[in-house]
């Protein structure tokens, strides 16, 4: 006799949980330790100053040579030396040292729950946990590391496996719904799916470090490592503890993978090509299954999308969470379901909107818009049990999965509100520098970043725009602008990057009702090639640098920036090839002014050249400037320009040599 569906659904979640026990298990009974992997010291030769604990030597691998932070995290108090640095205290202790490539000694001393942390050559914000194969239990000259040295890719594995085994539950748990979906969706999802990885994996790296991936990346790695190892404890989760985990779970497991972006990056770009796809079944209920898959290609190809999309940050994971929510809200108008179906359905929406709001709090405007979907259905009961079941739902989600909250929810959320409502530094903005925009803001930058093409679309899209599919867009693009009213009013389109998700709908949307027009049978598929063309075309005038794309009705990046129109050199691009070329051709202890640029903790130069710097910018050999329309720096005449990068007309980088 088969099982009922609900016993079924229950078997399948416990089979997910003992997956996961068992890949917990055996990551307990194969891995190392960060400190078990140096040598006790014998008490007979234990030094006398050191704390009374256990004393670990052994040797640690710096892959850069350069200025790093090096420290540890205890509950009592701690010694560390590293080569000739002594760093002594309790809590998180740290310290900044200037290290040659290679094996350097260490010897620490401290409770056994100690973690040793550090920010190395590469990465500045909060410090990351060494990792175990960094470390060897003998002194420099024996020490070997293995070919995984800075990563942890076994743990990477479990984590990937553990994400693997919760998502395939949940398409599991989902499994009659989606055998309805037809296979033309699925396939045209697949396509778009692959377009959209494929763009970002191009190149991944080739624009270079941003502002914040050290703080994500770091933290995200420290979370997974907690995770693995069921530790909960409060100091080891106050890591960019303003932000909340998701993000930065999922960003984690790659970083778990290599001492570099490129995984964690490549995971940003899965999640925001998901994101791209579900613009197919979307558009399929609201207009029809071409505007769907346009709108998706449209998605897939914008600049602004494809930028986030190769970055270590809140907004890839945003770009995923606001269609599959609305998705979820739509299938609430789908025929006529029992109660407990309709109920499941409020409650998957609940925990979408937990996840999302635990990737980014601004994501919580995703729960009005999903409200605003729901009442679109006819059924107060509906709307009842979903105004009462969806915050709640949400609320649980976000408390379950962010172990900071656990002793003290309110507490730690005033404290991570506190820190956001920081003011953030001075931008230009319609020839002004301020870093108090009017409420305009987000919409000037969505016109002024939206290709023009696309733009066409949306005025056809407007023009037209009747019944319920365009009051649901409507208020698509409507609610993420409530971010307006908060202090965020900065960077861009980066925080209302699902009101771009709502114009790419709006323009496939417009062309699609253009196209029964012209009367001509092939006429959509010729406007959907040619406007995907376009879209190619401008990918390639501005690669690498989709973060200063600015679209034709403003001239480009070069107009804005002469005017002081909108921001560029923004988060750092093209910091590293300015670096690089001092790098590559300053003689050994040269001068080095970085002072002119303004994330300055990504010029990474040569260990040789960090002692010593130039503080007085007439006194350098070599002058790195960064953002030179914004960031003025006065230029003795004694220099000469001899390296500039640029994007799309707008100068990113530039070398001065004496």
């Amino acid at each position: 006799m088969p099982w009922p569906p609900a016993l079924r659904a229950w078997h399948g979640c416990g089979a997910a949980i003992v997956m996961i026990v068992a890949l917990l298990g055996l990551r307990a009974a194969i891995t190392t330790s960060q400190l078990d992997r140096l040598a006790v010291t014998p008490v007979t030769e234990r030094d006398a100053s050191d704390p009374p604990d256990r004393e670990l030597r052994g040797s640690l691998f710096v892959a850069r040579g350069g200025p790093s932070v090096i420290g540890f995290v205890t509950t009592g108090p701690a010694r560390l030396v590293v080569g000739a640095h002594v760093i002594t205290g309790a809590g998180v202790a740290n310290q900044w040292m200037l290290l040659p490539a290679g094996p350097v000694a260490i010897h620490f001393a401290g409770p056994a729950t100690s973690r040793l942390v550090w920010s190395p050559v590469g990465r500045r914000g909060d410090p990351e946990y060494i990792p175990a194969s960094s470390l060897s239990p003998d002194p420099p000259e024996r020490a070997q590391f293995g070919a995984s040295v800075g990563a942890a890719p076994l743990d990477g594995v479990i984590a990937l496996a553990i994400l693997l085994v919760v998502i395939t539950s949940a398409l599991l748990l989902a499994r009659r719904r989606l055998a309805l979906v037809p296979r033309a969706t699925w396939i045209a999802m697949a396509a778009v799916f692959v377009v959209a990885v494929g763009v970002r994996w191009i190149d991944l790296n080739d624009h270079g470090e941003t502002w914040d991936e050290a703080v994500y990346w770091a933290s995200g790695r420290n979370y997974i490592t907690n995770l693995l190892g069921l530790d909960a404890s409060p100091s080891l989760w106050s890591w960019n503890y303003e932000h909340p985990p998701v993000m930065k779970y999922l960003a984690g497991i790659g970083a778990q993978f290599a001492d570099g972006y490129g995984p964690a990056r490549a995971l940003s770009a899965v999640w925001v090509a998901i994101g791209c796809m579900l613009l197919v079944p979307i558009g399929t209920r609201l207009f029809s299954r071409r505007a769907g898959v346009l709108a998706a290609l449209i998605a897939a190809l914008l600049p602004p999308l494809v930028a986030h999309g190769q970055i270590v940050g809140h907004e890839a994971v945003t770009v995923m969470w606001w269609p599959l929510g609305i998705l979820l809200a739509l299938t609430l108008r789908d025929g006529d379901p029992d109660r407990r179906t309709l109920r499941l359905r409020l409650g998957a929406i609940g925990v979408v909107i937990g996840l999302a709001i635990a990737s980014r709090f601004t994501n919580g405007l995703l729960g009005p818009l999903c409200v605003a979907i729901m009442l679109s259905r006819r059924d107060r009961r509906t709307w009842i049990e979903g105004l009462v079941g969806m915050p709640l739902v949400a609320l649980v989600t976000l408390y379950a999965v962010w172990p900071r909250l656990w002793p003290h929810p309110i507490r730690n959320l005033e404290l991570a509100f506190d820190k956001l409502s920081k003011s953030h530094s001075l931008e230009p903005f319609l020839g002004a520098m301020t870093n108090h925009p009017g409420p305009h803001y987000f919409l000037t930058y969505l016109v002024a970043t939206l290709p023009i093409a696309i733009l066409a679309g949306v005025v056809v899209f407007i023009a037209r725009a009747r019944g319920r599919s365009a009051l649901i867009l409507l208020a698509w693009f409507v609610f993420p602008l409530g971010v307006m009213i908060s202090p965020v009013r900065q960077d861009g389109v980066r925080y209302v990057l699902p009101c771009v998700l709502a114009l790419a709908m709006a323009s496939a949307a417009g062309w699609d009702w253009l196209a029964t027009k012209l009367r001509w049978p092939h006429a959509f598929r010729a406007l959907a090639v040619a406007v995907t063309l376009y879209l190619a075309v401008t990918l390639v005038r501005v690669h690498p640098y989709y973060l200063d794309y600015f679209a034709e009705q403003v001239g480009g990046a070069g107009t804005v920036a002469e005017r002081k129109w909108f921001e560029t050199a923004w988060w750092g691009e093209g910091v590293d090839r300015a670096v690089a070329y001092v790098n590559d051709n300053a003689p050994t202890g040269a001068h080095v002014f970085r002072d002119c640029i303004a994330p300055v903790h990504l010029a990474w130069f040569r260990a040789d050249l960090w002692v010593p710097l130039a503080h007085q910018i007439d006194q350098a050999d070599w002058i790195v400037t960064y953002a030179p329309q914004t960031e003025y720096c006065q230029i003795p005449a004694s220099y000469a320009r001899v390296f500039s990068v640029s994007a799309n007309g707008a100068t990113l980088a530039e070398v001065w040599r004496r």
